[in-house]
């Protein structure tokens, strides 16, 4: 099967998309798991919020939302980030924005694989899991972030 992973309105950060997929093929190596198809959709804050009430029936904003249509290890999912949540969480949290770009990216990776963030443990370990994903693009990058 051919693997595929796609960014739909990526924001036009330093990282590339071949790098990001590249990455994205080490953290699913790491992890054990295939991708069969991966795609990453950037909306606006309002997109997103309707998604999660629609889809969720949550009455909240959130930064991302993961559609995982597979389990491990062949994965097929939809996941969809609020550009605008991105970039104030990058300065909030005073990273650079291709940084958090990749937080974003790993935590929809992450959540795939079966990984929550319900409770304060789930999102510890989420958290490190991050890291990981994280530290696995700055090996061979870098200089990019």
């Amino acid at each position: 099967m051919n693997s595929d992973i796609k960014f739909f309105e990526l924001p036009d950060f330093r990282i590339t998309e071949s790098d990001l997929c590249k990455w994205l093929f080490k953290c699913a190596a790491t992890y054990g798991v295939t991708i069969n198809q991966l795609y990453y959709n950037f909306v606006s804050p309002q997109a997103l919020f309707d998604l999660n009430q629609t889809h969720l029936d949550h009455d909240t904003d959130t930064d991302i939302i993961t559609f995982s249509y597979t389990s491990s290890p062949e994965l097929s999912a939809e996941i969809y980030i609020s550009t605008e949540m991105m970039i104030k969480n990058a300065k909030e949290f005073n990273v650079s924005a291709d940084n958090e770009l990749l937080r974003l990216l790993s935590h929809g990776f992450l959540h795939t694989i079966g990984y929550t963030d319900k409770t304060t443990k789930d999102k510890q370990l989420m958290t490190s899991q991050e890291d990981h994903c994280i530290s696995l693009f700055h090996v061979k990058h870098s200089n990019h972030v």
